[in-house]
């Protein structure tokens, strides 16, 4: 009868050449997109001097590229907001830096607080706005590169869902 403890690792591990990878340059897929998003927050001094304020729009700014997707941060101060949109053929992490964040789908409206993730493929839909009363900071992944933001409309639930 095998379980979990009959599982016993005999030699030096990393000597099989198979099971070591060499650590990518760039990330390849979603967990590794999403490691990239949480060191880049984890790092705040590679980002906290660029952020600007601007009350008349949002503001974003493309902080790193790679080979086929893009690292944006972006500013909100309270009252702005994206507009329903997609990503085109774009996937997508969006984590929140500072402040708070809403994101508002049809399924449901969801505050997004400082660290919080969302991981998004294409086609997905949803309007994102900062409805405190604090600027917002939030950092965007996007594979491939965002190349269109279809605007869409859709008709937002009361439902508030838990992040």
């Amino acid at each position: 009868m095998n379980s979990d403890s009959d599982l016993q690792i005999a030699g030096d591990i990393l000597e099989v050449p198979h099971l070591l990878q060499a650590p990518r340059e760039h990330p390849a897929t979603v967990a590794e997109f999403v490691g990239l998003a949480r060191s880049i927050a984890a790092d705040r001094s590679a980002w906290e001097h660029l952020v600007r304020y601007d009350a008349t729009s949002r503001w974003y700014h493309r902080l790193r590229t790679g080979p086929g997707y893009e690292v944006w941060l972006l500013s909100w101060v309270p009252g702005q907001g994206s507009g329903p949109h997609g990503h085109g053929r774009s996937s997508g992490v969006l984590t929140v830096l500072e402040g708070t964040l809403t994101e508002r789908t049809e399924r449901g409206t969801r505050a997004l607080g400082a660290g919080a993730q969302r991981v998004f493929a294409p086609g997905y839909v949803h309007e994102v706005v900062n409805d405190a009363l604090e600027p917002a900071v939030s950092l965007h992944v996007y594979y491939p590169g965002l190349t269109e933001m279809p605007v869409h409309s859709f008709q937002c639930s009361a439902t508030t869902v838990s992040a």
